[in-house]
């Protein structure tokens, strides 16, 4: 199993679909899942250089090849038992927000392929605190499987790597805008540092949604009162939310007569080379990577330009 790589999967070379590839893998006898997006290859345990005054979960550090990589031991972030049979555990080593990040779990299941429409979102305390760490729920095959939230995990444990409202200081003096934003993020934790930049660099009017369908619920409802761009100016998505994703979400919005005007910008963690290639076939205005949210107010700067100076 070592060195498998999961980076080239039919689901990257779709456009669209509202569908994602899971792997499950488990953690004291429970299933969590991964989306595949998200993970560059699986590799045998190994021993690890301890990093001292480092947060708790995080077991050490190891250099496979090139790369010094830090591994997080999830039983220990979510309080479940240790391994039994530590030879056998499986490092997950993942690439998301531009950084490689290897996760220590305790056996991999499989893969599975999932209509994000199947995906629940969880009740706000699942494994502890605030909103939880999972993303959602999904149930295949007769088991429910957790869909963790790997951001989140990352940005509690390494707080800096993370969106930093005070890089918006970093733009100079701003104007202030009433141009109504919609904002598509499934995490609590993210769509509030979102949101609180984006009023910070003056774009005051945003509209929040939890999910791809509830934001195409909004356009369509703004679509039948007549003038949708009284109501939307720009779209901001995640890519990675239940319901319906954000590559399905651009799909619908550019494939609409009415709608297709529309700016939309992807803002996620999975934005890669591959990946652009996808929302680029879907239709995205642009694409950018968390956590970079100066650069994502430069990309609404340059998108509504011209309707903020009609508006100002």
């Amino acid at each position: 199993m070592e060195g498998n790589s999961f980076m080239q999967t039919d689901i990257l070379l779709e456009s669209g679909t509202n569908e994602l590839e899971i792997m499950e893998f488990t953690i004291a006898g429970e299933i969590f899942g991964i989306n595949v997006a998200k993970v560059r290859e699986i590799m045998k345990f190994s021993p690890l250089k301890p990093m001292q005054n480092a947060h708790s979960a995080i077991e050490g550090i190891f250099k496979p090849r090139e790369d010094v990589i830090t591994v997080i031991d999830l039983a220990k972030y979510l309080g479940l038992g240790a391994s039994e049979y530590l030879e056998r555990d499986i490092f997950m080593i993942t690439e998301f927000n531009s950084q490689v990040i290897g996760f220590h779990v305790h056996s991999v299941v499989g893969i599975d392929r999932i209509s994000w429409n199947n995906i629940k979102k969880p009740d706000t305390v699942i494994y502890g605190g605030g909103e939880g760490v999972a993303t959602g729920i999904a149930e295949y095959d007769g088991r429910l499987i957790t869909i963790l939230d790997f951001e989140k995990i990352v940005a509690e444990i390494a707080p800096l790597t993370g969106i930093q409202v005070s890089d918006i200081e970093k733009l100079g003096p701003r104007r202030r805008s009433n141009l109504p934003i919609l904002v598509a993020e499934d995490s609590m934790l993210l769509s509030k540092m979102i949101l609180e930049s984006l009023h910070k660099a003056g774009y005051v009017n945003t509209i929040k949604t939890d999910n791809g369908q509830e934001a195409y619920d909004f356009l369509e409802e703004a679509k039948h009162e007549g003038d949708v761009n009284a109501h939307v100016a720009c779209v901001i998505s995640d890519i990675e939310m239940p319901r319906m994703d954000g590559h399905h979400l651009t799909k619908l919005i550019k494939t609409d007569p009415v709608l297709k005007a529309l700016p939309v910008i992807l803002f996620s963690s999975l934005i890669n080379e591959e990946m652009k290639l996808k929302g680029k076939e879907v239709g995205a205005d642009a694409q950018i990577s968390k956590p970079e949210i100066a650069n994502l107010v430069r990309l609404i700067d340059e998108l509504v330009g011209p309707k903020a100076a009609e508006k100002s």
